[in-house]
């Protein structure tokens, strides 16, 4: 009989949030629609499915929905890169990655979600964003590889910045790398230049955070005067090999259902390389420690494992899908998931940019292991 309910419920798209103490199901609608703003296109998605809000990040401009598509709030005045959201379930607010390259500032921004009531609230006088500074990013982001004594700043046809790392954009929360049931740490993975010409930037660099502690770390967001406070250190700092991509991570997602890391990317660019824009890291293998092939001086880390299945090029070893994630994904439960579909609107000659969250389904297939629902 429980087989018999589960399958009706997964039917009907109805998903059940871990968070509801007495876990009755919630039903999704199979679209929530974020809207059309003169902003940014949309970068990533979050959903607190206990209390039925979406978040939609617009580059520079966070919206918040209901889960029929209503706005009921909105966060501006951000002139940095606001990226990929996660929800966290433990503290209940959205967490996303914020970069000022310009600054050399890359941030964790935390949104107090249950504050966001109106419309264009300011990011820097509402009280609804703190920021915590990521000094690990900083000092890969500046790094002068080539030793000539000056940064060349925002640039990516240069051989400055360790790992070719160009700030971050994916953001998750998940176990530990290797432990399925291991603690939860927030994990941020860089952005990486798309250089075709260097041997060094073809591994996605992946970053785990304990947060437990972070609330002495949070500060409001001030951009005319950068704050750095964060972390001293990484609690792990991982490596996965897919070949070089155009900006790294842009979604990443831990999901229950595979357990295992699902990375969205904009395809690279090197003939070298399958150029994949969909990969996942196998969350139960630990990871291994071994050399970073392509840097300029020898060096050693922890290797990650990419998941069995997909596609899988013989040259490289490097195994994927294609999929389009990189605009927004989340893992919902189940072998359920939302998918933003980026868009744009023309309404009164000015260009708009828009979001749908889509519901799609897990199949394992390649070389697409996603179909839609409905």
């Amino acid at each position: 009989m429980l087989t018999l309910t589960l399958a009706a419920t997964a039917s009907l798209g109805l998903l059940t949030s871990p968070a509801v103490a007495d876990d009755r199901p919630r039903e999704l609608p199979n679209e929530v629609y974020g809207g059309a703003w003169a902003s940014g296109h949309v970068q990533g998605i979050a959903i607190d499915q206990r209390k039925g809000y979406m978040y939609f990040s617009f580059t520079n401009l966070l919206v918040k929905t209901d889960l029929k598509g209503n706005p009921v709030g909105s966060v501006t005045g951000f002139t940095g890169h606001l990226g990929d959201l996660d929800f966290n379930t433990k503290d209940g607010r959205v967490y996303g990655s914020l970069e000022y390259k310009e600054q050399e500032s890359f941030y964790i921004a935390i949104f107090d979600v249950d504050r966001i009531t109106s419309m264009n609230m300011d990011a820097q006088t509402s009280d609804v964003v703190k920021t915590v500074y990521l000094k690990e990013v900083v000092a890969d982001y500046v790094a002068d590889m080539n030793g000539d004594g000056k940064f060349d700043g925002n640039v990516g046809n240069t051989p400055d910045h360790r790992y070719g790392c160009s700030g971050i954009d994916g953001v998750s929360f998940g176990p530990e790398f290797g432990k399925k049931h291991g603690k939860q740490k927030l994990t941020v993975a860089y952005g990486i230049y798309s250089n075709v010409t260097r041997p060094d930037n073809d591994y996605q660099v992946l970053l785990q955070y304990d947060i437990q502690q972070w609330k002495k770390y949070e500060q409001p967001l001030t951009e005319s005067a950068p704050h750095t406070s964060g972390p001293e250190q990484v609690d792990g700092k991982y490596f996965a090999y897919t070949g070089n991509t155009t900006y790294g991570v842009q979604n990443l997602q831990y999901d229950d259902h595979t357990g295992n890391w699902m990375m969205a990317v904009y395809k690279g660019m090197k003939p070298q390389f399958p150029n994949y824009s969909f990969f996942m890291v196998d969350g139960g293998e630990r990871p291994k420690k071994g050399d970073i092939v392509g840097q300029s001086q020898p060096e050693r880390g922890n290797l990650l494992t990419l998941a069995p299945g997909g596609l899988q090029d013989g040259a490289s070893g490097v195994r994927g899908w294609e999929f389009t994630g990189e605009y927004g994904l989340i893992s919902l439960g189940r072998g359920r998931y939302y998918v933003s579909k980026a868009g744009t609107v023309t309404e009164d000659g000015v260009t708009k940019q828009t979001s749908h969250a889509q519901l799609y389904r897990w199949t394992g297939q390649s070389p697409t292991p996603f179909e839609k629902v409905g």
